[in-house]
Parts: C-alpha cells; sequence; structure tokens
C-alpha cells in the first residue's frame, strides 16, 4: 500500500470529516489519496484561516480539527493558528509536506526546521520517517492533542515517504479511555472549606465549557445559591439570565464581577487557568483560592491555590455538590446587590440611538437577533470586550472567542468552522475591520462552501483597542489608523451580499432578516468607541462607587 493511502485510512480511522488545506508540491501524494476517500477537502485561501478552522472544530467537537500545509512559508503560515490551539486547549492535528529526505535534487530551497518550529507551540511534533510507522505517528497524535489539556500536534510526511510502498496495511484503533476522577480526600478537604466561607463563589473558565460540566454547575448554583462570575471563554457554561450571575470578567479590574470576587472569602476557581488572561490577582493572606481543574494548577505570581480538586471536573461538581448542604451562615447579600447595578448600569446605557453606533447598543441588537442556540464568533479587538462584558449567554459554546493567544484575524474562519459543525443553527461573525482584513479573502471560501453565514464588520477605521489604550496611558494619538475598501463592493466581488446600515435603528431587523435570507452576508456597521473611557477606564469607576 502506498504511505499516503495508509495516512489517510488512518485518519479516515479517526473519524475525520474535513481537512482544511492549502497544499502545496510536497503534499500531492497525499491529496491524490485523498481524492478517493470520505474526507472533504475544504481549500482556503490562505494556511491561518486552514488553522483557525480546524482549530475551531476541535473547539466544538472535541475531536483535532485536521488542516494541511506545503513545507517552508505554508507551514510557518500555521504557526499563529498552532499557538492559538495550544494556548486556547483546542484540539487540533497539522500535516505539513517536506522534501524529499533520503534523496533531494534542490539542496535547501525552501527548507527550514519545521519539527523544531513547531515544538514550543504544540503538544507533539515530529517528522514521519518510515510509511511502516504512520498508523502509530497518526493514532499518538490525535491522543496528545485530543487528551487534557487538549492543544495542538504536528507531523511532517515528507514528499519521498508520502510516495513509498509500505507493508503497513491497517491504522490502530484508538482505545478505550476515561478521565481520571478526583481522589476523595481532595473533594473532603473543598467541603471543610466551602462549609467554613461566609461568602464562597464560583469562577467559571474555559476548560468548564462542555455540555455535562456545564449541567453539574448548573444543578450545583441551583440547589446551593452561590453566585457565580465567567472568564470570557467560560461564557454561557451557565445561562447568563441565571438570578445568581455576576457577570464576566472582561475588564482588567473594578468592573462589577471584580467587586463581587472582592467580596468572596472563598472561590472555587472551575475550569481556569493562567493562560487565560487572569479574573483575579491573587495576594498573599486574601481570599481562600480551590483549583477545579482537569491538571494540577501552575503556580504563577498571581495564582497560588490553597487546596486543588484534580480529575474530571464534572465528576468533581458533582462530588462535591452530593456531599455539600447549603450553610446558614453564607451571605450573598453584597454580590445581590453586585448584578442588580450591574443589570441596570448595562440597561441604562443599551438604548443609546447615536450614530455610528456605540457598542453597548450594538450588543444589544445581536443579542436579541441571534437565537440562543445560535453562535457568534468574535476577531480581536475593543468590541471583544464589550460582548464578553454585555452579551447574555444562554449555552455552553455559543460565543466563540479567544482570551488565550487573543490573535486578531480568527473571527471569519471560526464562523465558517462553526457552520460547518453546526448546519442547522445560526451563525455570526463580529469582526473588526483590522481583524476582519486580515483573513478576509476567505470569504471566497465561504461562498464557494454554500455557507448560510453573516459577518458583521465593525468599522472605526483604526486598530481601536489599541487606541484606548494609548489614550489611558495619555500617549498622543499616532500610528493606529488606516483605510478601507467599500465593504459592500469587497463582498459583492466574492459572490456575497454587501450592506451598510446608515442608523443604529437598522442593525437588528437587517441581522435578523439576514439570518432568515441564507447565503453569506457582510453588514458594514460604523461603530462609535469614544466612550470606552468613560465607561470602562479604571479611572473612573462611578458605577463601581454606587456599591
Amino acid at each position: 500500500m502506498k504511505a499516503s493511502d495508509l495516512f489517510v485510512k488512518a485518519l479516515e480511522n479517526e473519524g475525520v470529516q474535513y481537512v482544511f488545506a492549502v497544499p502545496g508540491e510536497e503534499n500531492l501524494d497525499l491529496l491524490d489519496s485523498l481524492s478517493r476517500s470520505t474526507i472533504e477537502v475544504v481549500v482556503t485561501r490562505h494556511e491561518q484561516t486552514a488553522g483557525f478552522m480546524a482549530a475551531t472544530w476541535g473547539r466544538l467537537t472535541g475531536k483535532a480539527g485536521v488542516c494541511l500545509a506545503t513545507l517552508g512559508p505554508g507551514a510557518t503560515n500555521l504557526l499563529t493558528a498552532a499557538a492559538y490551539a495550544q494556548l486556547g486547549a483546542m484540539p487540533m492535528f497539522m500535516i505539513t509536506g517536506q522534501k524529499p529526505i533520503k534523496r533531494s535534487k534542490q539542496g535547501q530551497f525552501q527548507i527550514i526546521d519545521v519539527v523544531d518550529l513547531m515544538g514550543p507551540i504544540t503538544k507533539r511534533t515530529s517528522q514521519v520517517v518510515s510509511g511502516s510507522t504512520i498508523p502509530a505517528r497518526v493514532r499518538e497524535a490525535f491522543r496528545v492533542a485530543e487528551e487534557e489539556r487538549p492543544g495542538a500536534a504536528h507531523l511532517e510526511l515528507p514528499e519521498d515517504i508520502a510516495a513509498e510502498d509500505t507493508d503497513a496495511l491497517r491504522p490502530l484503533a484508538p482505545s478505550y479511555t476515561r478521565r481520571p476522577i478526583a481522589e476523595g480526600k481532595a473533594v473532603r478537604h473543598a467541603l471543610e472549606l466551602l462549609r467554613g466561607a461566609t461568602t464562597p463563589l464560583l469562577v467559571i473558565g474555559a476548560a468548564a465549557n462542555r455540555k455535562l460540566t456545564a449541567k453539574m454547575l448548573r444543578a450545583f448554583v441551583d440547589e446551593f445559591g452561590v453566585p457565580f462570575v465567567t472568564t470570557q471563554m467560560g461564557k454561557g457554561v451557565i445561562d447568563e439570565n441565571h438570578p445568581r450571575c455576576l457577570g464576566t470578567a472582561a475588564v482588567s479590574a473594578d468592573d462589577f464581577p471584580h467587586r463581587a470576587i472582592e467580596a468572596s472569602d472563598l472561590i472555587l476557581n472551575v475550569g481556569h487557568d493562567v493562560i487565560e488572561k487572569p479574573p483575579f490577582i491573587m495576594e498573599t493572606g486574601a481570599r481562600k483560592v480551590i483549583h477545579i481543574n482537569f491538571a494540577a494548577a501552575e503556580v504563577d505570581p498571581v495564582y497560588f491555590p490553597h487546596a486543588e480538586v484534580v480529575g474530571d471536573i464534572a465528576n468533581s461538581i458533582w462530588q462535591l455538590k452530593e456531599g455539600l448542604e447549603p450553610q446558614p451562615h453564607w451571605d450573598f447579600g453584597l454580590m445581590t446587590k453586585v448584578r442588580e447595578h450591574m443589570v441596570r448600569h448595562i440597561r441604562e446605557l443599551e438604548g443609546d440611538p447615536a450614530f455610528p453606533i456605540k457598542p453597548q447598543r450594538l450588543v444589544r441588537d445581536v443579542r436579541d437577533a441571534v437565537p440562543d442556540e445560535g453562535l457568534i464568533a468574535l476577531d480581536n479587538g475593543m468590541y471583544k470586550i464589550w460582548f464578553a462584558r454585555n452579551y447574555n449567554a444562554s449555552a455552553p459554546n455559543t460565543v466563540l472567542l479567544d482570551n488565550a493567544l487573543a490573535t486578531m484575524g480568527a473571527g471569519l474562519p471560526s464562523a465558517m468552522a462553526a457552520k460547518l459543525v453546526h448546519p442547522e443553527r445560526d451563525v455570526v461573525a463580529v469582526c473588526g475591520d483590522g481583524g476582519f482584513m486580515m483573513n478576509s479573502q476567505d470569504l471566497e471560501t465561504a461562498v464557494r462552501l454554500g455557507l448560510d453565514l453573516v459577518v458583521l464588520i465593525l468599522r472605526d477605521d483604526a486598530y481601536g483597542m489599541i487606541k484606548w489604550k494609548q489614550k489611558q496611558m495619555q500617549l498622543s494619538d499616532f500610528g493606529l489608523d488606516f483605510g478601507n475598501p467599500d465593504f459592500v463592493a469587497y463582498a459583492a466581488a466574492y459572490g456575497a451580499q454587501g450592506h451598510r446600515i446608515e442608523e443604529s435603528e437598522a442593525l437588528r431587523p437587517l441581522l435578523s432578516q439576514c439570518l432568515r435570507e441564507g447565503g453569506v452576508h457582510l453588514i458594514d456597521v460604523p461603530t462609535d468607541y469614544s466612550d470606552d473611557d468613560r465607561i470602562l477606564s479604571r479611572d473612573i469607576p462611578e458605577h463601581i462607587r454606587a456599591l
């Protein structure tokens, strides 16, 4: 059997449905083998898009998404997506080509050490040096990518190895495995701390964004009334309309969730680790913290928990729930006030009729137009803070944002992958003009795939988040403005439908109409961030002083 055929059989054995790809000369044998496979090859217009789509596929399914690129520049274009998956705990498997390793007539042309390059940003990387090793190498790559903590794995398949004959005839079947559960003594110690606390608080992070964990956490909150705050990547684990929800830690400090954290004397930190921007900073002698996660805590100057419950998170929460009873001395009075002020503050601002549209109005209108099970995929920019802060997510993994690598350019590719995973659900990409233009060429891919997708471009003609930081630092306004194409015409050039709103009231009905019609729609939304400093800055916390 040809080695590339065996490689594809190994992918089929892992249940792979899509390979997101920008193939090159060194992948041609593998591409030929894929042409006879049940696996669909999705050709993208940039390797970064292929990587972001594979990572998002992994995030939503728990199975490693697969992407393919050639050697040299093809491989280097995957690096940002590799880091995105690795830091964001998204299972992803990258395949890159290479010149023949047994005999080459091209010297060092295009050759860089891709395996060494991938080392710092993957869980495992290696070169296939013999076709007979393919079953083990592919199985191990998927195992490593998918096991806790998930991340990126990489294999380099040289051109001559892909073309050779091999006597290894079949892939290796995945073994039956279960996640370890937390040790009983650790659970009992956590229960003692909970019983002794006065104002316990749940902080819910990215690793809790799983359906069974969400179910267990909801049952825990409903039974004991313990309030919760989420990180940005923990949004939607519990419906954020829940009366015990105290918001998302979207701003660095001094917002409503931070006031709740300050009021707590014990934090159950569920599914959060220091790779995601910390929602709180630990100090010696302050409140106690229980780390509840699949893996032990990575000790950091801002994070050194007092107790750890290490094992399957859903089972750990179930064990805590079964061993606990409501405590009469628990006092959530101040936290209840935090929620009351938070809800009132958000509602006061979300009806602003000004145009260009203000972000708080924008978030409300998107929330009203997108069904509870619909997905929004955010790029990285100023608006990400607003959506994290003001958009109430109703279900796990319905707000796809990145607060680990926090890269620009992932919004459109993530939305495309989300639509492939959930074709029956509405999907909206929310992008700034800066981030959108980094991978905007893959509008053509979305049109070619026949996706039903809406892309909102929040246009301020600048790198808005950095301008905000520049202003906070009292520096001059310099170096962050740019021009943009006519986005309506730009969409039409790719075969999509382009729209531009001329008043704030037009956004919600237009977005609803686009979701109903289907096809690829792009909406140019002029956006005004001028109030960000007044509302979000730590220097002007009037809404916090009211508490």
